[in-house]
């Protein structure tokens, strides 16, 4: 007994040894959350309070479940395979498989993954005659997911008008189907046992009577559903361990309640609520900064992080000229840390949307940095990216075959595999490119290959003579991908990086010499496919880790990049125009990024930064501005500026004027489009220009020696 608690710090103690009590451990960031559940664990069972049989003890990932699993096996001399130790949705697929005769399911009842779910609302649509553009699938099934995952079945469904009566009678419809084909989903997996509880009061009897302990990791991201089965569980007696972080609460969108942490406390824990405070990972200014940055959100519990560990270092702050000028400061950075000493493995770049890696990982490429994309695709792998990429090839050259069949049905046009099977027979009997077989095609398939065919002669004839950045983006609107991807519940990401993709097309004509043999488009594809195709490190390599934050959380680096931080990037536009949880949200994603780091680490920005093609004028995050000047250590700017130097107050700013005496920042009035303010300059003498934000008439790019602007 006295080796299972030992080196438990006095807080921790008093988690593991409470008496069978309801309890809210609120754990924050490095304290040592796993091992008090682990613990608490295997002291219940080893001071005999309960048996392995009765214990529930449910995380959020089957890593997570594994890792438990293996620890309460190296301290307590059972055997673990027995006990109830899993996901939500593993834990409900274990009891409903028990009692599937209960649940009306068949004993072999099958689970569809999202992509079969996708596949069968599209037979769905197609039987029921219903047009899938009015109604994406994409979207239905989303419509579907978020009903079960707040318990609402179609008949329960609110309507509001006739477009949402149509989608709740396709949610019933799709109800009916799955019952037929003796199949459920995610979502289902919860709600048909949460059901199957709620209305068999013998059986869920017997569980709650079964399990006496109930322990929650993670408890910040369980959603409305989660937290009721927890409850109908909990109602015989059992006494429910709940271990979480509200100030790490970050998956809203994916319909955590953060909330639920502060209705635990109320409904269940009451004054037994334990804070974990004493981190074990980071430096103390590191968490200076952390306990400064999330103090300015409301509706906490709150606690406080503190170490014994010492201050450290500073943190590092940085503010570059541009995107590209951050890029080569952070790629410089890491080289010399690698050469002083620091492996690149532990070494994490961090951004808040994946479009961020593009810029990145170029510099990486070019300066022979081996990285690796952790939780995702490198830019130019991701499959938004190789379908615009495969669009722009058919441009170049109908005859790419590959290219033709990764996009002749993307977005869906009614090609069926039976069609495109006839084509390429066709085109190997004819000894041609699938392109150029199409035209021999008859009946149906003909049609809708022929469209096809139609749409990438339209997109030649419209885009022949655009400069690169304009052609892409042409591409990707005319295409139907950026429609497409604005159906999908996450498809925000894939926009932005498709967004980035123009930007890449726009850096690349940008620099000099950078056309080779073919044409700038040729050049492109073949910068895109050598970027693709090489420099990712190896099995077992050491390399620098690259990661969007939300896939940080849970892991922990000795150096941590955390890259820009701009109002409208970091914290996103799209959080804060949902107002103040929005913003509170995004507050979060800030605090995981900084208690990622544990010895150094940096915040960089850039004043200005490729969007849609054009460069544009930033603001630095107000993240910034809430870590205390005095844990900052703020850098000199290293690189050149790639551009005219834009006004910034993080870091000091710049007030850069040209030959007229105009500067960023500064309101001007202009004949026709009115009072507007400069974001953006480039070019000297003659060649001079500004990007003036106009309000209602747009943004501007004005040639300085014809535009008349006037100081107001």
């Amino acid at each position: 007994m006295s080796d299972l608690l030992a080196n438990l710090n006095p807080p921790q103690l008093q988690a593991v040894t409470l008496p069978p009590v309801h309890a809210l451990i609120l754990a924050g960031a490095g304290s040592g959350k796993t091992r008090v559940l682990t613990t608490r664990i295997a002291w219940l069972m080893s001071t005999n309070q309960v048996g392995p049989h009765g214990i529930l003890a449910v995380t959020f990932t089957n890593k997570a479940a594994k890792e438990m699993t293996a620890r309460l096996s190296a301290v307590v001399p059972i055997n673990t395979r027995g006990m109830w130790i899993g996901t939500f949705h593993g834990l409900c697929n274990r009891l409903l498989r028990a009692h599937y005769r209960e649940a009306g399911l068949p004993q072999t009842f099958q689970i569809l993954d999202s992509a079969d779910q996708l596949a069968m609302v599209k037979r769905l649509l197609k039987n029921l005659n219903v047009d899938d553009e009015k109604y994406p699938p994409r979207e239905l099934c989303q419509f579907f997911n978020a009903h079960k995952e707040q318990g609402v079945r179609a008949a329960q469904a609110e309507v509001y008008d006739n477009y949402t009566q149509k989608r709740v009678d396709l949610y019933a419809e799709y109800e009916n189907q799955c019952n037929r084909e003796g199949v459920v989903d995610f979502a289902e997996l919860l709600l048909r046992c949460f059901e199957l509880l709620q209305r068999n009061e013998p059986l869920c009897q017997h569980y709650q009577e079964r399990f006496r302990y109930i322990l929650v990791d993670e408890f910040q991201d369980t959603n409305k559903l989660q937290y009721a089965w927890l409850q109908l569980l909990a109602g015989g007696g059992a006494k429910v361990f709940a271990v979480g972080d509200d100030d790490q609460s970050i998956y809203a969108f994916r319909g955590a309640e953060v909330g639920n942490m502060r209705d635990f406390e109320r409904d269940y824990a009451g004054d037994n609520v334990i804070r974990l405070e004493q981190n074990y990972r980071s430096h103390g200014n590191i968490l200076a900064a952390a306990n400064a940055l999330i103090k300015n959100n409301r509706e906490r519990l709150g606690k406080n992080l503190w170490t014994d560990a010492g201050d450290g270092e500073p943190i590092r702050a940085f503010e570059a000229y541009s995107d590209l000028d951050e890029a080569r400061f952070v790629v410089e950075e890491i080289r010399e840390l690698v050469r002083d000493g620091i492996s690149p493995t532990q070494i994490a770049l961090l951004y808040r949307s994946n479009a961020q890696s593009r810029v990145l990982e170029n510099e990486l490429f070019t300066k022979n940095v081996p990285y690796k994309v952790y939780g995702g695709l490198r830019f130019f792998e991701r499959q938004e990216i190789k379908h615009a990429l495969a669009y722009l090839r058919l441009l170049g050259n109908p005859d790419d075959d590959t290219a033709f069949l990764r996009v002749v049905n993307f977005p869906t046009r009614g090609i069926g595999a039976r069609s495109l099977e006839n084509l390429q027979a066709t085109a190997h009997q004819m000894n041609s490119s699938l392109y150029n077989a199409a035209a021999s095609l008859t009946g149906k398939a003909g049609q809708t290959v022929g469209a096809f065919i139609r749409l990438i002669e339209a997109l030649r004839v419209e885009t022949e003579g655009l400069p690169l950045p304009e052609m892409v983006e042409h591409i990707i609107e005319k295409s139907g991908l950026a429609q497409h991807y604005r159906t999908e519940k996450e498809g925000q990401d894939r926009l932005e990086n498709l967004d980035e993709l123009i930007n890449a097309a726009a850096t690349f004509v940008d620099d000099e010499g950078a056309i080779g043999e073919g044409g700038a488009l040729v050049s492109f594809l073949t910068l895109a496919s050598l970027e693709a195709g090489e420099h990712q490190a190896g099995e077992g390599q050491e390399a620098v880790q690259l990661m969007s934050v939300h896939a940080a959380k849970g892991l922990e680096f000795d150096v941590v990049f955390i890259t820009g931080l701009e109002q409208g990037l970091f914290p996103h536009e799209n959080s804060v125009n949902q107002g103040r949880e929005g913003l509170e949200e995004e507050r979060r994603l800030m605090y995981v990024a900084v208690t990622r780091a544990r010895q150094r680490l940096y915040v960089t920005c850039a004043q200005t930064r490729m969007l849609h093609g054009q460069t544009r004028y930033c603001v630095p995050s107000g993240f910034l501005d809430e870590i205390p000047e005095q844990l900052l250590r703020k850098l000199n700017k290293k690189a050149e500026p790639s551009a005219v130097p834009a006004y910034g107050s993080f870091g000091g700013g710049y007030a850069e004027t040209n030959s007229s005496g105009l500067r960023i920042g500064q309101t001007v009035e202009h004949a026709k489009f009115g009072v507007g303010v400069i974001v953006a300059t480039e070019g000297r003498g003659a060649d001079a220009r500004v990007q003036v934000n106009f309000g209602a008439s747009g943004m501007k790019w004005l040639a300085l020696e014809y535009a008349k602007l006037t100081p107001v």
